[in-house]
């Protein structure tokens, strides 16, 4: 700390330099603000505030709201630990709907990244056109869901919807794609796996392009097929890029919503009805919040199991740089 004298002979105190940092006399707010510890409070605090608020907070209170018993009419509540879980596992919709959950989840991340794998395949290629190709791929990744549901519904109508239309020149019926609940569930999937195709084609393109030229000039000096080419080499290099793309997938995947909602409201006869639409049928059209906490609550311990298993996988078969 340096002291100086002006002029008038007062005492006047400057903060003397050292590195990039200044001393300050003890207990002001200034010598605070030269601490890391207290600068890296103040730049976070709002965000856990945030989080406690918005995330936490409400993931507490569904935990409680689980283990009571809500009266719909006077909104009183009483403890009733497990019962919620316990109707829940005994109720044939809900296991209706974890089957659904299962299979919705596993067709889409499956053929979502096959298919974005094959055409990322396709445009890596040195063909004519393909920039406009690839817009056209990622275009319905950007549209909003109850758009592409609202449009896809007119797809599928079996009196004058382009499928039937299509089928009609082979004189093939057309399926009641959205009434029948042998297709409903196909047909969902069907719609979510071409919005989000092109989303998994431009991350697995661009993650082809940063593989290294050398390493498919060398298996070729070995004598490699252009299969063994693509196991040794394109997928291990894509591992990073695979993980990635399927933990984002199953995670969107569990929280699908608003397509089923545009298209089937979650019928014929719960077909199309998934975890998260479960959910949100008990809440608002049954009125039964605590069934709904606690299809959330295990909505929430199926994604946590989901993320270990992946993150146990990851350790395991991902390759980071080669």
């Amino acid at each position: 700390m340096a002291v100086s004298h002006n002029s008038t002979g007062n005492t006047e105190w400057k903060p003397t330099p050292i590195g990039d940092k200044f001393i300050h006399p003890k207990g002001s707010f200034g010598g605070l603000l030269g601490k890391e510890w207290f600068l890296f409070l103040l730049f976070i605090l709002p965000n856990f505030a945030f989080l406690i608020l918005f995330t936490y907070w409400p993931l507490i209170r569904n935990f409680q709201l689980s283990t009571q018993t809500v009266n719909p009419y006077t909104r009183a509540s009483t403890y009733s630990g497990l019962d919620n879980y316990v109707w829940l596992f005994n109720d044939r919709v809900f296991k209706l709907v974890a089957t659904n959950t299962a299979i919705f989840i596993v067709s889409c991340v499956f053929f979502t990244l096959g298919l974005g794998l094959v055409v990322a395949l396709l445009l890596n290629e040195k063909l004519k056109g393909r920039t406009a190709v690839r817009a056209v791929v990622f275009a319905p990744y950007l549209i909003a869901g109850s758009a592409v549901g609202l449009v896809w519904a007119y797809i599928f109508n079996p009196r004058y919807g382009l499928i039937a239309a299509m089928l009609g020149w082979f004189n093939i019926d057309s399926p009641r794609w959205l009434e029948d609940p042998t297709w409903a569930l196909t047909a969902i999937i069907i719609v979510y796996v071409w919005k989000n195709l092109g989303f998994a084609t431009v991350v697995f393109l661009a993650g082809l392009q940063g593989i290294p030229k050398d390493l498919y000039e060398a298996a070729k000096l070995d004598g490699a097929s252009a299969w063994w080419r693509f196991r040794s080499v394109t997928l291990p290099m894509l591992s990073p890029i695979s993980f990635f793309l399927m933990v984002t997938s199953v995670l969107s995947t569990f929280q699908a919503f608003d397509i089923q909602d545009v298209m089937t409201g979650g019928g014929p006869a719960y077909a199309t009805t998934t975890l998260v639409y479960y959910v949100y049928d008990q809440a608002w059209q049954a009125q039964r919040w605590e069934r709904a906490a606690a299809a959330a609550v295990v909505l929430f311990f199926l994604m946590l199991v989901v993320t270990v298993g992946q993150t146990i996988w990851e350790r395991k078969q991902v390759h980071y740089g080669g």
